[in-house]
């Protein structure tokens, strides 16, 4: 099974037009779309070819609501708090990021992000989607010595182990992967990630 795995396209339709020419059997938007939450409906025309395969999170610039209104217009699938079965592998995603200085729509605070990922620490083996990256990796560096992840989200990957993650949120790391204990992840940004899965 292959899984392409994207964020942050904020709106530039060539690059999503690109992506959804992939050949997959899953598409999951990471977040981050569009800008401010406007623009969904282009989007949402763009993916609608792979409509029965696209799974959607929520980004810091939409908000949970959208995102559900989003996928029932086109018939996608909500996957913000919400987990998959793909073979022996558990599935799981979570939108928004923690806090910003920017006000953004979709924004939990840690404590929120904490409690949310508490529902997947059973699952096993563990794909882990989040918009929001894990703090103080080379995920989430903004420029040397800033980092602007979610410390929860670090948390939960040193405790739980996923088999992998996949986040974006930091426009600078894109495409940035790191091995933290036995977790491989990704910040998968525009560029996207096809991971194949047996």
């Amino acid at each position: 099974m292959k899984l392409l795995i994207f964020s942050d396209i904020h709106g530039n339709h060539k690059v999503l037009e690109r992506l959804v020419r992939t050949e997959a059997d899953y598409y999951f938007a990471a977040g981050d779309l569009v800008n401010w939450g406007r623009g969904l409906k282009r989007c949402g025309e763009i993916l609608q070819q792979r409509r029965d395969k696209v799974y959607v999170l929520p980004g810091n610039h939409e908000s949970a609501s959208q995102i559900s209104t989003f996928c029932t217009q086109f018939g996608f699938r909500n996957f913000h708090e919400q987990t998959l079965q793909i073979g022996t592998y558990h599935v799981a995603g979570l939108g928004y990021s923690s806090p910003t200085p920017f006000n953004t729509p979709g924004e939990y605070s840690e404590a929120e992000l904490t409690e949310r990922l508490t529902r997947f620490e059973t699952l096993k083996p563990l794909v882990l989607i989040c918009h929001a990256p894990p703090y103080g990796t080379a995920l989430d560096q903004v420029r040397q010595g800033l980092h602007a992840g979610s410390k929860s989200v670090r948390e939960f990957v040193d405790r739980c182990q996923p088999e992998y993650l996949f986040c974006g949120h930091i426009h600078e790391a894109e495409g940035v992967s790191v091995q933290i204990g036995n977790t491989r992840a990704t910040n998968v940004g525009k560029r996207g990630y096809l991971l194949e899965l047996d």
